[in-house]
């Protein structure tokens, strides 16, 4: 299943299926059928329209930020930090050593603000490699290295190092939580991310406040044209685009009760 998925996301992500309509698109002109073929080429070109010079993208994600608020206050008892990974480039710490941060980097900043501020909480920290070679470094193994450089002892980490998706994320979570008798937790993720996230670890039957960061839009865009950002407009609709895929997928296949949780 995790294999299939990888698979999926590769020709339904919007660059990737843009360019795949354009290839069916002259295949069949070539072979004689060209209203077809003009008809994929144009839906080729409407969707990298769409994709590159819209905020459609944004707007999405958006919504999905908007899900879940962070609360006003800190909670008076945190005793366990749950923060998932997907924050670190794996390629490039395990080839290099040391710690690579990516756009998600703010997850373990995060995570390490509140680890200062609790300092009797254990850090959770959830997430394998989740690529499709299995070649890299853990992000659990890899994230030791940024919490001991800013002083946080080791004691009171607990890897979770095994997990490859959100799904396997809280199961995981669930029996590292159970072992280690943590309660009363705080979960850190993208902000994007959080819908699928609670709804995951709801299902497992995981009580955590949500503390989302990571935030990707400015929380008042509207639906427009934008013809400034293309490269930045591909990657935020390609996020969106995954991110409501997950939701409705694991929804269809019973790993969650909802497809769009709310608090």
């Amino acid at each position: 299943m995790f294999l299939l998925s990888k698979i999926f996301w590769l020709a339904v992500q919007p660059l990737s299926l843009a360019f795949l309509l354009s290839a069916l698109g002259a295949l069949v002109t070539f072979a004689g059928w060209r209203r077809i073929g003009a008809a994929l080429s144009g839906l080729a070109a409407a969707l990298l329209f769409v994709v590159l010079y819209t905020t459609a993208g944004g707007v999405a994600l958006q919504v999905l930020e908007a899900r879940f608020a962070r609360p006003a206050e800190e909670p008076a008892l945190v005793s366990c930090i749950i923060v998932l990974g997907g924050a670190l480039e794996n390629e490039v710490t395990t080839s290099r050593g040391g710690i690579e941060l990516n756009q998600a980097g703010e997850r373990f900043l995060e995570t390490l603000r509140l680890a200062i501020r609790h300092p009797d909480a254990r850090i959770v920290v959830s997430g394998g490699d989740g690529s499709m070679t299995g070649d890299y470094e853990g992000e659990a193994a890899a994230s030791e290295r940024l919490f001991t450089a800013f002083g946080v002892s080791p004691e009171r980490l607990v890897k979770e190092n095994t997990s490859r998706t959100t799904y396997e994320n809280s199961l995981q979570t669930k029996d590292v939580l159970a072992r280690e008798g943590l309660t009363d937790c705080v979960l850190v993720t993208s902000a994007f991310h959080m819908p699928r996230s609670m709804a995951l670890f709801r299902k497992a039957g995981i009580p955590v406040t949500p503390w989302p960061v990571d935030y990707r839009t400015s929380g008042i865009l509207s639906l427009g044209v934008d013809f400034s950002q293309p490269t930045s407009n591909a990657q935020i609709t390609s996020t969106a685009v995954r991110e409501w895929i997950g939701l409705v997928a694991y929804y269809l296949t019973g790993r969650t009760d909802a497809v769009f949780p709310a608090e």
